[in-house]
């Protein structure tokens, strides 16, 4: 199966697959997926809301009591990290673009607390431009798919990824691998009976490196 079949086949799967993080702008936006990490998506909608009106912009953000902050996210995990985090992101917002988000990698990896995945999500999402952000979902699915090594690194997946599909699906490539991987393709319980990709997907492969790389750790 090409990966244009592939990405058909997702396409008739989840039609609407989209970015669940609710944002309005895309301060909210890079806030929501600085949270997001290690933390489902509905967690951070569930604080998002009364975050951003106590907070609605960078300069309020960064000019907060660290502790008020802390005290919007604590539902969700590492809160006291992420409450650090957003304001570190916010304050160096305001240092180097007086507040406005960049749209170039550069720039926004530049951002303290802001990586490449994420990164990839703000300029795809809010800017519409080209990119392709590898979370756990995309990572996971890539290679049960076949399109990475299980042994690849996260960068290694995204640079695959870019070469083997067409440039203008990028964007919609990333949001049907996350809704595959969050609703049918699970880390735990893949619902593999009937799954169109059964006939080469490589998950035994996946999970047996993964359980190698376990014992070279706990050895």
């Amino acid at each position: 199966m090409t990966t244009d079949e592939i990405l058909d086949e997702l396409e008739q799967q989840f039609p609407h697959a989209h970015c669940e993080l609710v944002h309005h702008n895309a301060f909210e936006l890079i806030v929501a997926v600085v949270l997001s990490a290690q933390t489902t998506d509905e967690a951070v909608n569930q604080v998002t809301p009364a975050l951003f009106a106590a907070f609605p912009t960078p300069q309020a953000m960064a000019n907060a009591e660290l502790q008020e902050i802390e005290r919007y996210i604590r539902r969700i995990g590492l809160y006291r990290n992420k409450a650090k985090s957003i304001q570190s992101l916010s304050r160096s917002l305001m240092e180097q673009h007086q507040g406005e988000i960049p749209s170039s990698m550069e720039d926004l990896t530049a951002l303290a607390g802001v990586g490449r995945k994420t990164a990839n999500v703000v300029r795809s999402v809010w800017f519409d431009i080209p990119s392709f952000a590898v979370d756990t979902h995309v990572e996971r699915i890539s290679k049960r798919l076949g399109l990475a090594k299980v042994a690849d690194s996260v960068e290694t997946v995204e640079m695959k990824l870019k070469r083997k599909i067409k440039r203008e699906r990028w964007n919609r490539a990333h949001h049907l691998f996350i809704f595959f991987g969050r609703y049918r393709c699970t880390a735990r319980s893949p619902q593999c009976e009937g799954c169109a990709f059964a006939a080469f997907c490589k998950k035994d492969s996946l999970a047996q490196y993964k359980q190698k790389q376990k014992e070279k750790i706990n050895a």
